[in-house]
């Protein structure tokens, strides 16, 4: 496991962000661990979260024109990631993110901060069932963009026809797709 996603764990673990226990989540599957990455929700822990973010991008070398995230947790995500790449790799990019209901006052619509453009990687929380993410996807492409990539803090490696969630978004919208951390390394660490 590479130090950067040893620290989230850490982290995660120490803010509780990340428990364990039974739980049921939001898509009544049965867990032994509840990830809820709001819990980190203070300036130290968020530039923490930008730097893991932004070490694996760089560790695993993603091309890409500017970053997303979808609203509601890829926000605040989104904008520490695009913070700490230009403070830690001198890499600035520009980032958007959207609302759930466009606004019909002011600027209006739906996307704040940059117009989606380019190849547009997708930062967020979580992968369980790829409906959020599928939903990123689509809003980049009916901007006109091309989702470069997904990273997320965990992969819950829920399984699908040939491997898991993560896999089928990989090879259905041909893109890299990467966590911070995965269930079964979660249930390692937890195990220890």
């Amino acid at each position: 496991m590479q130090d950067y996603a040893q620290q989230f764990v850490e982290l995660a673990i120490n803010r509780q962000a990340l428990q364990f226990g039974d739980f049921t989540l939001k898509s009544g599957q049965k867990s032994p661990f509840f990830f809820h990455i709001a819990a980190i929700s203070d300036g130290q822990g968020l530039a923490q979260l930008g730097r893991y973010y932004a070490a694996l991008i760089m560790d695993k070398q993603l091309s890409f024109d500017m970053i997303f995230g979808p609203a509601y947790k890829g926000i605040h995500l989104a904008c520490a990631v695009a913070i700490s790449l230009a403070t830690e790799h001198g890499l600035s990019v520009p980032f958007a993110y959207n609302r759930k209901e466009a606004k019909t006052h002011g600027e209006g619509g739906n996307l704040i901060g940059a117009p989606l453009s380019g190849n547009v990687l997708i930062i967020d929380d979580v992968i369980t069932k790829g409906i959020a993410s599928t939903e990123a996807i689509d809003y980049i492409q009916t901007a006109g963009a091309t989702p470069a990539g997904l990273v997320v803090a965990v992969d819950r490696q829920v399984p699908h026809e040939n491997g898991t969630i993560a896999m089928h978004l990989q090879d259905t919208y041909h893109m890299p797709v990467h966590s911070l951390t995965t269930l079964a390394t979660i249930q390692n660490h937890h195990q220890q």
